[in-house]
């Protein structure tokens, strides 16, 4: 049984809307990354109608080694998906949708049309939604990065790093740091106004002068906006969590990402790549 310390203790009492989100996903077909890579913040987010959604199955054509959502042979592509999804967000009335998928290696264009597809059909339902896409690295395929930025033209385009460069083999064996720097550095250079946003877990053994270095890299490669938050070891096959990072030292951390240059950062225990994602869009100028 893991002890936790005394800041990893959430003390939330859920309205019901949580239930009716579970509800209403269930009945559409739908997966959520919340309940796939089981979120300490689902009960949360979805009481407020916050969630993000994963398209393209729910098996991963890769074993990240910090990653609770299952990986195997994937499922078949539905080609109904984008319209259930739309559908979803339509009858939730939410005001900023946040679409992810798992890694499809096994298809040509790994994925990206079909992005591409549930961005125009969640747009057609419900003018005046702002959408953000968390992709996969595509194997840093240019045309794969440009079609989803060019022809899907989300507001924000989020590719996570995970953790510092060091780290990053052992986390991710089938990915690369360099890889998904690049992958970012693509959709900044592209010229669209949409929000280029990345995501760091701590307490995996990372140094300080390390995070430095990383937001740096970060922000040199076109990056706006960032999220920092807690590794927390889904069961015994992930890795075991080095250190339960303080609240205070999120707060430091987010302190130095806005220095080394972000326009918008959140840090904090609880804190995962799309938590209160709706708050991204509204930020437009660095804290001191």
């Amino acid at each position: 049984m893991y002890r936790y310390p005394r800041w990893l203790k959430q003390s939330f009492s859920p309205d019901g809307t949580a239930a009716e989100v579970r509800s209403l996903i269930g009945g559409l077909g739908l997966a959520t990354v919340c309940e796939s890579a089981r979120c300490p913040n689902l009960t949360e987010c979805w009481s407020l109608r916050q969630l993000t959604f994963m398209i393209l199955g729910e098996r991963c054509t890769r074993s990240c080694r910090f990653c609770a959502v299952s990986h195997g042979r994937p499922q078949v592509v539905e080609p109904d998906e984008p319209l259930r999804v739309a559908e979803a967000i339509h009858r939730l009335g939410l005001r900023h949708a946040v679409i992810t998928s798992v890694a499809r290696d096994d298809l040509r264009d790994e994925g990206a049309g079909h992005f591409v597809e549930v961005i125009l059909a969640v747009r057609h339902r419900n003018p005046g939604v702002t959408v953000e896409v968390l992709v996969p690295d595509f194997h840093g395929r240019e045309e794969l990065i440009r079609r989803v930025v060019l022809e899907g033209r989300p507001e924000v385009f989020a590719h996570n790093v995970e953790t510092i460069e060091r780290l990053s083999p052992l986390l991710r064996p089938q990915a690369s740091y360099r890889r998904s720097l690049e992958v970012l550095r693509t959709a900044a250079a592209l010229g669209s106004e949409c929000r280029i946003k990345s995501s760091l877990m701590v307490g995996l053994g990372e140094r300080e002068d390390e995070m430095l270095r990383t937001f740096d890299e970060l922000v040199g490669v076109g990056a706006t906006h960032l999220t920092i938050g807690q590794y927390l070891r889904p069961d015994t096959d992930h890795l075991p969590v080095m250190e339960y990072v303080s609240p205070e030292r999120f707060q430091l951390y987010e302190r130095l990402a806005y220095r080394s240059g972000f326009v918008w950062v959140t840090a904090g225990p609880f804190v995962r790549s799309s938590y209160h994602a709706i708050d991204a869009i509204h930020a437009n100028a660095n804290k001191d």
